[in-house]
């Protein structure tokens, strides 16, 4: 039952942060043209920043830790980053 959720979990995330990146590279286009993204999307942007800024941090955690682990530092870095606190989790239960 963990292993389904932490599935569920790692595809939701996994979606949800490419869609966040997605939305930033956006607004960076958008900024380069002088023009902004439309207000109802505000929202979601500023969440999807928040969460790009969490799963950084993360994604840098795994890095550091990563060597002492047996894993390389950069592939776990990134998978932490797409699939959140799962990967952090898995990394130190091995």
């Amino acid at each position: 039952m963990k292993q389904q959720i932490f599935l569920l979990i790692k595809i939701t995330s996994t979606i949800l942060i490419t869609s966040a990146l997605g939305l930033e590279l956006w607004n960076v286009y958008l900024n380069l043209q002088h023009a902004s993204l439309p207000t109802n999307l505000n929202t979601v942007f500023w969440l999807g920043s928040i969460a790009l800024i969490a799963h950084g941090i993360e994604g840098l955690i795994a890095a550091l830790n990563a060597n002492s682990r047996n894993k390389n530092p950069l592939t776990y870095g990134i998978y932490t980053f797409f699939v959140g606190f799962v990967g952090l989790q898995e990394l130190f239960e091995n």
